[in-house]
């Protein structure tokens, strides 16, 4: 009898090969690729697909229908909400094999993207950011940043908590969140002040 570290409900389809971190949990109609890398104490809801040479991090969550498609890239604690879109070609055709033109969409850490939202391949989430539902984001976000809308805008900071971001001075290099942390601001770079 095999012994496995994480769960897998019995309707997930689990390729030889795919690697899966202990306490991970992959729930009904799931299909992960013998390729695919998946860290530890991760969340893969309903009808997940994780393609051969995708990484996931330690801690994310995968909500229902999400594909991630190679090579998309996934650090630690990542959010991914019900049926968000990563696409891996710019410009796809039926009738043209593009295979070797894939481009490599990278979240990094904390980073969250609402349901419904489509990231198109090729761009770069930055730590903790956070995409609104249904938003198209066509272009790398920044650390912290609030992007919302079609296109995807920044619309605001947001904090490691979720949360939006105030500023607290006229020059707008001094943001602070209601949980009580500080940030600083500097040439679009936003920074946990310490």
């Amino acid at each position: 009898m095999e012994c496995k570290d994480y769960f897998a409900h019995e309707t997930a389809v689990i390729d030889d090969g795919a690697s899966i971190g202990v306490g991970t949990k992959i729930w009904h109609f799931s299909h992960i690729y013998a390729g695919a890398r998946i860290g530890e104490n991760c969340v893969l809801g309903q009808n997940v697909m994780i393609d051969n040479d995708v990484i996931l991090g330690d801690g994310c969550k995968i909500q229902n229908n999400v594909s991630l498609y190679k090579p998309v890239v996934l650090e630690d604690d990542v959010f991914c909400g019900p049926s968000c879109v990563f696409t891996n070609v710019k410009n796809p055709r039926a009738f043209v094999e593009r295979k070797n033109e894939f481009l490599q969409t990278t979240v990094k850490k904390g980073a969250t993207i609402g349901a419904n939202a489509t990231i198109v391949c090729g761009v770069t989430l930055g730590r903790f950011c956070l995409i609104g539902a249904g938003s198209l984001v066509a272009r790398d976000v920044l650390d912290y940043q609030l992007v919302l809308g079609v296109p995807g805008r920044s619309a605001g900071w947001v904090c490691q908590c979720g949360m939006r971001l105030s500023s607290e001075n006229d020059e707008g290099s001094q943001w602070v969140c209601s949980c009580g942390k500080q940030y600083c601001l500097t040439e679009d770079v936003m920074e946990l002040a310490r």
